[in-house]
């Protein structure tokens, strides 16, 4: 996880570092970082298997040691965990092979979204770190990545590795070119790493990651991907069957020609909406941010999208009302003459709390798909938003069944994580028959 309150060094401070590490290189004694690598035999050389690509690449001599040893047998012992971040690794991990190896860096650090996330874009530390590669908040903003109500470039594939690949290189351009110094800085930030190396170089002390006095979660940290780098690396050698991973792109970005709804371009691309989610997980709401105009698509869905969005009128795409407000109008009144949610109309016209005064100007969300197809098939006038508090033992299916709607309509209504969980107490709204 990158660390949420560090931000990134002066110059001043990185000249100093780069002048305490370097006086230090010659005593430096840990493990190497580099190796050089068998040929392949022809038998072991899968052009069609992704995890072949990676271990052809792999650069690092693996220590045989405790920390090592420990991290390793905590993956082993996992049942299932190479299921899932294979099932998860083939929307995911080509694309970042690929823009790993176009900047020559180690594909070891292809693994590194698996000790951060296991792959899950949704995933969400309890400090706010986000995306395959846990992006804290602050740090987000200082490398550059958007964030809005619609959007954030933290969950977004393409955004998400381009900024954490840019800040690894930077770490290890300034941390004398030593990469498991700049794996430790990324999760435990670099000033921490080098004031301990300063700190050790002033009493005559190894710098190399394994002397540096480091918080636990970092000491652990590197080794979990030294761990899987030799489970990838040789599965063999570990008995360890890893399930074939298509060496193909899982993708392309297709232009939207503006904002639209994601239900809409799922059904256009002939899609599943938890998958269009899942190859689009930056965007946090119910369309896509009026800022981005692509979404990624399976190739084979590319052609039939754009063939089909060609056809779509303006009324079909998300758009926004004006309303001005009337005296005796209400938040919640506006949200169901639109069809609309409270929560919505407050967001898009920051507002705090339910006051609105008689005059003002409110946009309103409109082409809410899942909305407007329950409108459609039952009248306008009973579409109502609902609340619903989630109880101990629910479901999405559970609560679907009830309310008499679709699983893929509450997820899309809340922005949910399709392989996510729901937990009591959550909040949910959905859109329903009135009565």
């Amino acid at each position: 996880m990158i660390a949420g309150c560090q931000v990134l060094p002066s110059d001043d401070a990185v000249d100093s570092a780069r002048e305490t590490t370097a006086s230090s290189q010659l005593q430096r004694r840990g493990a190497p970082l580099t190796r050089t690598l068998r040929s392949p035999t022809p038998e072991q050389i899968n052009p069609d298997d992704l995890w072949a690509r990676l271990r052809s690449g792999m650069q690092w001599d693996i220590p045989d040691n405790r920390q090592v040893r420990e991290a390793r047998a905590h993956y082993l012992a996992q049942e299932r965990y190479f299921d899932t971040i294979t099932e998860r690794g083939a929307l995911y991990l080509h694309y970042i092979v690929e823009e790993i190896e176009r900047r020559d860096m180690p594909l070891e650090l292809a693994l590194l979204p698996l000790v951060e996330s296991a792959l899950d874009p949704f995933a969400l530390s309890s400090q706010q770190a986000m995306g395959l590669w846990q992006i804290m908040p602050a740090t987000g903003r200082n490398l550059g990545l958007d964030s809005d109500w619609w959007y954030d470039g933290r969950r977004d594939l393409r955004q998400s590795t381009t900024a954490a690949l840019d800040y690894l290189q930077y770490l290890h351009d300034n941390l004398d070119g030593d990469w498991l110094l700049a794996v430790a800085a990324y999760n435990g930030g670099v000033g921490r790493v080098g004031r301990a190396i300063m700190g050790n170089s002033a009493h005559g002390r190894r710098t190399d990651f394994w002397s540096l006095p480091l918080p636990a979660e970092t000491r652990n940290y590197v080794p979990r991907l030294l761990a899987l780098s030799s489970l990838v690396g040789e599965p063999d050698a570990w008995e360890l069957a890893l399930p074939p991973l298509a060496n193909a792109p899982a993708f392309v970005p297709v232009p939207t020609g503006g904002q639209i709804e994601l239900a809409r371009a799922a059904e256009l691309a002939d899609v599943e909406l938890p998958v269009l989610q899942a190859l689009n997980p930056g965007h946090l709401r119910w369309a896509t941010s009026p800022g981005v105009t692509e979404l990624l698509l399976p190739p084979e869905r590319a052609d039939v999208f754009r063939a089909r969005l060609a056809s779509l009128s303006p009324d079909e795409r998300v758009s926004w009302r004006h309303y001005r407000v009337k005296r005796g109008d209400s938040l919640s009144r506006i949200a169901r003459t639109f069809s609309t949610r409270v929560d919505l109309l407050r967001e898009a016209n920051d507002i705090q709390g339910s006051l609105i005064r008689e005059g003002a100007t409110l946009l309103i969300p409109r082409g809410d798909y899942a909305a407007a197809t329950l409108a459609a098939n039952s009248g306008a006038a009973q579409i109502q938003p609902r609340d619903y508090k989630v109880r101990r033992g629910d479901s999405l299916y559970r609560i679907a069944r009830r309310f008499k709607v679709k699983v893929e309509d509450l997820i899309a209504w809340n922005a949910l994580n399709p392989r996510g969980t729901i937990y009591p107490g959550q909040q949910l709204t959905m859109y329903v028959r009135g009565g």
